[in-house]
């Protein structure tokens, strides 16, 4: 049975996302921490699968497959292209982003039958409707946060919405140079 995984940039304000969707934020601090560069580079090798709401989705493949992104970035690059992902969208029809599919059915049952499947684990990049969606129906296995040392004032919450808290126990935590954290948590049935 695979995992699912959720990854997820956050501000020390708590915010997955600015006002109208900004996430500048998330990408001003990696630069020149090589050992953040190493952990980066080291998940998008990773197999299995990206589960993608069609915002984060478009976002990413409107960089990612570009020629800036395989100088700024070519093992990330190489790994993003590589990787199956799954659109989560309601109006979007024909990805056009290699070893992409678009799901349109009920989110719940469709990540059930996902993880049901054959071996490798699904990740969730972004998408907070669809982490916020699956954490209330007890789906995600477990949490990589990476605190951000910003201060955005305003924004979403990765969990809005979500009336019946996880039940999460710490696995890992990381600091970077960059001042970047991770906080790496189980999830508890």
């Amino acid at each position: 049975m695979r995992n699912l995984h959720v990854f997820e940039n956050v501000t020390l304000d708590g915010y997955f996302t600015g006002e109208n969707g900004d996430l500048s934020w998330a990408h001003a601090r990696g630069g020149d921490d090589p050992e953040w560069n190493d952990f980066i580079a080291g998940n998008a090798s990773g197999g299995g699968i990206l589960l993608l709401g069609r915002k984060t989705y478009e976002m990413m493949k409107a960089y990612w497959p570009t020629p800036q992104a395989k100088r700024d970035a070519p093992e990330v690059a190489a790994g993003m292209n590589r990787m199956k992902k799954i659109v989560v969208s309601r109006t979007l029809h024909d990805p056009d982003w290699s070893n992409s599919e678009v799901v349109k059915g009920d989110l719940a049952e469709e990540v059930r039958k996902l993880k049901a499947s054959a071996d490798g684990d699904i990740t969730i990049l972004g998408s907070g409707s669809i982490v916020a969606q699956l954490a209330a129906e007890g789906l995600i296995d477990d949490y990589q946060v990476i605190v951000n040392p910003v201060v955005i004032g305003k924004g979403r919450s990765l969990f809005e919405g979500v009336e019946e808290a996880p039940n999460l126990k710490l696995k890992e935590t990381r600091a970077f140079r960059n001042g970047n954290v991770l906080l790496s948590y189980e999830a508890e049935s």
